[in-house]
């Protein structure tokens, strides 16, 4: 059994490259919903391949549909195959905590990989927190998601933010909000698109995040098919590099399209630890022929591709309950839920701001927050 603490998944992070077998929703695999044996052993299998590949851990995605999506139909642009309250709804309950996470986690550790998942509210936090993590995952969708942030920054865990269609100051935001009660932050750039070329990988907003957040270990999160873009990546000095990952693209679901199979994933971990071994190495990838175009500029820009997903994945501030007229807001109170463009409520990120403010108006569970009915 080889369990793992923070304290070393933090070594890992700020003394090389931790290399992150995203697995995602991966055990998903067909259009139709199977038992729950059937997605952990599923997920097994990814963990199999994973241990295979040489990964340092894979990582999964946690849902929780109470706290994290509105019953609003809406499609996200990179999976027409399911409504996304359906979606997560599947999710939720393909995942129980005794008959998945659990064996999962587990099971990760008879075969020695770091197990961690992205929680994707508060309340798949609370789910982790039961199962144990040694760290925290935010999607780039979250990274203004102070429910679940506040949660996560004070439970003592490291914590690594992705920064997908975000602005730099949004980054800057996320990150400030953090560190103000958790000092063992690390940041990863990332290309909110499925697939993303690698000419579009921007790999000199690695270099502009090293400047901007000293002391921060910067990491790569990459969406696109193929390897160079990771390996440039470290030879910048990225020291987390996370890939998409699934057992074959043919499958059906959200992200297979835009993975590595196993092969692929190992190919690139022994080019990763070539490349730490050797210096030589690092000069090579450095003179690549395509390194201008994968580096881009040195700005943090939001792309129209990372646009059309804001609308969908923020999040805006709901009621958690049916609350009286009166009463002083508190953190149990407020859920942040998606989609903030049809959700009416405050931006999720005004969370602190609306602590201890008084409703004025009866509020039924899942009604939004506003500043309309707050005193």
């Amino acid at each position: 059994m080889h369990v793992v603490n923070s304290k070393i998944v933090w070594e890992k992070i700020t003394k090389g490259v931790f290399i992150i077998a995203e697995a995602g929703k991966n055990f998903i695999q067909t259009p139709d919903d199977r038992p729950v044996t059937e997605y952990l052993n599923n997920a097994k299998e990814l963990v199999d391949k994973a241990v295979w590949a040489g990964a340092d851990a894979i990582k999964f995605q946690t849902h929780n549909v109470e706290d994290e999506q509105l019953n609003i139909p809406i499609i996200s642009p990179h999976f027409k195959g399911a409504n996304r309250y359906q979606w997560v709804k599947r999710n939720t309950e393909a995942t129980p905590v005794v008959e998945f996470w659990k064996p999962l986690k587990n099971y990760c550790e008879e075969k020695g990989i770091i197990f961690f998942s992205t929680p994707m509210s508060r309340g798949a936090a609370y789910r982790l927190a039961e199962v144990g993590v040694p760290l925290w995952k935010i999607g780039s969708g979250d990274i203004l998601d102070f429910v679940c942030m506040d949660f996560m920054r004070q439970s003592g865990l490291p914590v690594i933010m992705s920064s997908g269609m975000s602005t730099i100051e949004e980054v800057q935001q996320g990150i400030n909000f953090l560190k103000a009660k958790n000092h063992r932050v690390a940041l990863t750039h990332a290309l909110s698109k499925y697939p993303g070329l690698p000419e579009e990988a921007n790999l000199a907003i690695i270099e502009l995040y090293q400047e901007q957040f000293p002391g921060v270990p910067i990491g790569f999160s990459e969406n696109s098919v193929g390897i160079e873009p990771s390996l440039i990546a470290v030879a910048l000095g990225a020291t987390i590099i996370e890939k998409h990952f699934t057992i074959s693209r043919n499958l059906w679901g959200a992200d297979h399209k835009v993975c590595s199979t196993p092969e692929e994933f190992k190919e690139l971990v022994e080019a990763i630890r070539q490349l730490e071994q050797n210096p030589t190495e690092r000069e090579r990838w450095l003179r690549h022929p395509k390194l201008s175009a994968i580096r881009g500029p040195k700005q943090k820009i939001l792309k129209d591709d990372e646009a059309l997903f804001r609308p969908i994945f923020r999040k805006a501030l709901m009621a958690a309950e049916d609350i009286p007229a009166g009463t002083i807001v508190q953190s149990n109170l407020i859920y942040a839920m998606r989609p903030q463009a049809y959700a009416g409520g405050l931006p999720s990120e005004t969370y602190e701001q609306i602590i201890g403010k008084r409703v004025k108006v009866d509020l039924k569970k899942f009604q939004p927050l506003t500043w309309e009915v707050l005193a």
